[in-house]
């Protein structure tokens, strides 16, 4: 592993703009570091977006060539702001954003280390690399991937905060959902009795519903409100926007449609509901989840199995029948100005991938 030449690349990434839909300069300077170790590229087009994602193959070398190929996975956008990102080095070795930015770790820690691993490996296994646009925004670019191009049976996803030898088996469905509450408009001075309150409708119902860990697995949150349009006149609309998270699918869906049977017994509503990712869970004897722990061994790490509440794009290909984790790889305070990841975290989860492709 050539630590600087780790740090660099990072450093790289962070400077480039990305923001979801917008990944253009990732794309490219990657395409060309690809090409540049090898790799046979092709980019696969999404609805939106000015980049696809981009997919990579790069067959094996010395005794592991005659292996199974592994597939490896980054997200090439960022969370706003993240414009005119810079990463500052600390003198303890930990990496941050100039603090009008995040930082950019997720995913260009996962990415970094993608590619350091690469570089630095002598013998490895067949390699595909799928560098997706749009994760950010519930996956919509690696759910817009055709796997049936993939080699690879298995695959390992790098994108989870928390401490390098930790990998997530499984994760939440996801439900977004919008309940238009109608009233009626009215003079609220002269004649607010004529009128029909559509935010205090909207707040009742709210008030009602049971929110935040509704089980042991399953959540429900009403997140944005918005509605009338002057202080004298009784509003006649009323827009509460919210989500749903369940590690059982089939519960996520039973969400979706008690709330949405509370509104509509309250209130004229229009409601409209949208899964945007589907749970997963991969099981822990699956030989996916046995080559991370015996690949942590090699590389001093304890493996950790945890579950997660976040999507990622792993969530779409396990729906398609690939196999997989998706693994930490130095990113803290993701989401946030303060986001941060350390030289030692990036070369503990280097030193993962390279055993990951060995």
């Amino acid at each position: 592993m050539n630590t600087k030449r780790l740090i660099n690349s990072f450093c790289e990434l962070v400077s480039l703009d990305s923001p979801s839909f917008g990944e253009r300069a990732v794309a490219d300077y990657l395409a060309e570091k690809l090409r540049a170790l090898g790799f046979e590229t092709r980019e696969y087009a999404i609805e939106g977006g000015d980049s696809g994602n981009l997919y990579g193959y790069l067959p094996g070398s010395g005794k592991a060539s005659e292996l199974p190929p592994v597939l490896l996975c980054a997200h090439m956008d960022t969370v706003e702001p993240s414009r005119g990102k810079r990463a500052v080095i600390r003198e303890d070795g930990t990496i941050t954003s100039g603090g009008d930015t995040v930082l950019g770790a997720d995913d260009f820690a996962g990415i970094a280390a993608i590619l350091e691993a690469i570089q630095a490996s002598e013998a490895h296994r067949p390699i595909e690399v799928l560098f997706c646009p749009a994760e950010e925004v519930y996956g919509k670019g690696s759910a817009q991937f055709d796997i049936s191009v993939l080699k690879s049976q298995e695959c390992y996803v790098l994108d989870l905060g928390g401490k390098v030898g930790t990998a997530a088996y499984k994760a939440p469905t996801i439900i977004s959902w919008e309940a238009k509450v109608h009233g009626k408009a009215a003079h609220a001075g002269f004649a607010p009795q004529e009128g029909v309150h559509a935010i205090q409708l909207a707040a009742k119902v709210i008030a009602e519903l049971p929110l935040g860990r509704v089980d042991g697995e399953t959540t429900c949150n009403a997140g944005l409100i918005s509605g009338g349009t002057a202080t004298n006149i009784i509003p006649d609309l009323c827009v509460v926007k919210g989500e749903i998270r369940s590690f059982s699918h089939s519960k996520a869906l039973e969400r979706a449609v008690l709330v949405k049977a509370a509104f509509e017994t309250r209130c004229e509503v229009e409601f409209s509901s949208a899964v945007n990712i589907t749970a997963y869970e991969t099981p822990l004897d699956a030989p996916v989840a046995e080559r991370f722990r015996e690949a942590c061994e090699r590389a001093g790490l304890s493996a950790e199995f945890v579950p997660t509440f976040g999507g990622s794009d792993y969530n779409h290909f396990a729906q398609k029948g690939l196999s997989g984790l998706v693994i930490a790889c130095a990113m803290n305070n993701v989401h946030s100005r303060a986001e941060f990841t350390a030289i030692a975290e990036l070369e503990n989860v280097t030193r993962l991938t390279m055993e990951l492709i060995r």
